[in-house]
């Protein structure tokens, strides 16, 4: 590919530096502040008071402003933190440095060593002792400082983003903040951080079409895992009690806004608890995360304003169908007389939907799940749905709760099954629904229903999605600006 004329300007300026002996991608470089902490030392002080108590600094970052007025010149330097502007004078830098910084572009990487001082309009400056070119940008930054107009762009060439786009550097800077807020939550209630394989030999966990890899040595197949729900509770039988897990999970699903087939979640699991701990622990760790990050219960989300303020609501499944549609599904009734309710509402059946459990979870996502905009604990889903969770008293149905906020599921939460009886008989029903096409069937996990043998505590577990909960932290739309490299379609 020819090189523009920028591209070339800047080779040549590279050129002349290697034959100033200076090398154009750099060596080490001690600083002592982020543009932040640098500005917060000068903050609230004079120019007078600047001078006199000549603080020094040494900072680096990237040239993303150039003001070069002859033998004096200002430039803005970007690091992870922020910005800083430095003063660079000839006759304080020296000739060699000067015509060394003469060669800088936008986007190169220098570093600058001096005092902070006011400008005449109050700005707070590095006033350079020293200066040091660092790396040298072969490409041209974007032509608006503003970002990449092309939002696929954006994705694919994050790094470009991250540059140039202030918010994509705050939601970066955010994600991890937030997992080790989940992270030191999660510790203060006794809950141990675990790590489990991401191979499984046995498709298990939720309900998912997976990523299949082969292993040579043992030349076989395996999966990516889609959930690390049973190796966790594989630890609540080694006596563990308390146990979580943040981590990659991959599904191999569409590609949408709410959607990435490779994502994170924290899977937890409390030994001697219940579905009841679960919605306690979903409340309370979203609402804390909000009031620590923001120092409010209530978060902009586009156009609304939602509110983790705790309690949330809790609903039966059964019950926001009736509200919505006024067909009550605890009304005893048989297949054919719920496929013909269905047939009246136009909601089609996959041929494994044979039961009438699917039915009432296909009217709960037809006419219910979308208009679920402030925090909603969903209980109650048919045995059908949910192969790992205990059945409540009414047989039909499970100790299973979904928290849904503006229409998406941000967790999936379960009285766990622990009778390895009644949890083999699921086992078969998903082999079953499996055999009749359904793709994202569960297998038989002999090694874990040998687990439940040896026992395992009454527990209640929970899932939550990090992309998720992230976005509506950041109140970002789009889960690839949570993601830092998304998986995209192919040019």
């Amino acid at each position: 590919m020819a090189l523009t004329d920028q591209e070339i300007v800047r080779r040549e300026k590279l050129q002349k530096l290697i034959d100033k002996g200076i090398d154009p991608f750099g060596q080490k470089f001690l600083t002592t502040h982020h543009s932040i902490q640098a500005k917060k030392l000068a903050e609230g002080k004079t120019h007078d008071e600047l001078e006199t108590l000549n603080f020094k600094t040494s900072v680096a970052g990237r040239i993303v402003l150039l003001r070069n007025m002859g033998k004096a010149s200002f430039i803005t330097l970007q690091d992870k933190l922020g910005t800083i502007q430095a003063y660079i004078r000839k006759d304080v830098i020296g000739d060699e440095a000067y015509s060394i910084f003469e060669l800088a572009d936008l986007g190169d990487i220098v570093g600058v060593e001096g005092t902070l001082m006011l400008t005449k309009t109050g700005e707070i400056t590095v006033k350079a002792k020293t200066y040091t070119h660092l790396v040298k940008a072969l490409r041209p930054l974007p032509e608006k400082y503003h970002g990449l107009s092309d939002v696929e762009e954006r994705y694919r060439r994050r790094y470009v983003d991250l540059i140039v786009n202030e918010e994509a550097r705050k939601v970066a800077l955010m994600r991890p903040q937030i997992i080790r807020l989940i992270q030191q939550h999660m510790d203060a209630q006794g809950y141990v951080e675990f790590e489990t394989s991401m191979l499984q030999s046995t498709l298990g966990g939720a309900s998912a079409r997976p990523f299949v890899t082969h292993h040579n040595a043992l030349d076989r197949d395996f999966y990516l895992r889609i959930a690390t729900e049973l190796p966790l509770k594989r630890l609540l039988v080694g006596g563990l009690e308390r146990v979580y897990e943040i981590g990659r999970l991959f599904r191999n699903e569409g590609i949408d806004t709410r959607h990435n087939p490779e994502f994170t979640t924290i899977e937890a699991y409390q030994a001697y608890g219940d579905l009841s701990d679960m919605q306690q622990l979903a409340q309370n760790l979203l609402s804390s995360l909000a009031m620590k990050l923001t120092g409010s219960f209530d978060l902009p989300w586009g156009d609304k304003m939602i509110s983790l303020k705790p309690p949330f609501r809790s609903v039966h499944m059964v019950d926001l169908i009736k509200e919505h549609t006024g067909i009550d599904f605890f009304r005893p009734m048989t297949f054919e007389q719920a496929k013909a309710l269905a047939n009246q509402h136009n909601i089609h059946l996959e041929k494994h939907e044979n039961a009438v459990g699917y039915i009432i979870n296909k009217f709960f996502e037809t006419f219910c799940e979308k208009k679920l905009i402030q925090p909603t604990f969903v209980t109650g889903h048919p045995l059908e749905i949910s192969p790992l969770a205990k059945k409540s008293k009414d047989p039909r149905f499970t100790e299973r709760f979904e928290l849904f906020i503006d229409g998406s599921e941000y967790a999936n939460a379960f009285t766990e099954l622990n009778n390895p009886l009644d949890q083999e008989e699921r086992f078969q029903a998903q082999l079953a629904a499996k055999a009749r096409g359904d793709k994202e069937a569960s297998e038989n996990d002999v090694d874990f229903l040998e687990a439940l043998q040896f026992g395992m505590p009454p527990a209640g577990g929970i899932g939550i999605g990090i992309d998720r909960l992230v976005m509506l932290l950041t109140n970002q739309s789009s889960i690839r600006e949570v993601i830092l490299f998304p998986t995209l379609k192919t040019k």
